[in-house]
């Protein structure tokens, strides 16, 4: 799944930016919301392809 990639991708590159908000640098603080935004909407995409491949498994009996 390439959303799950890029969302762990995601997260390790935040790491500095999350450890300088806790520090107070509100730049950092605003990269961390762009980026976790960015996170969220992998996460959507996660989930969506999950449901697909169950979808797919079942063999779309639905009756």
């Amino acid at each position: 799944m390439e959303a799950y990639e890029r969302m762990k991708k995601l997260i390790a590159e935040c790491d500095d930016d999350v450890k300088k908000a806790i520090g107070g640098n509100k730049a950092a603080g605003t990269r961390v919301r762009k980026t976790m935004q960015e996170i969220k909407e992998c996460a959507q995409a996660v989930r969506q392809d999950v449901l697909n491949m169950r979808d797919a498994s079942e063999g779309g009996d639905k009756d």
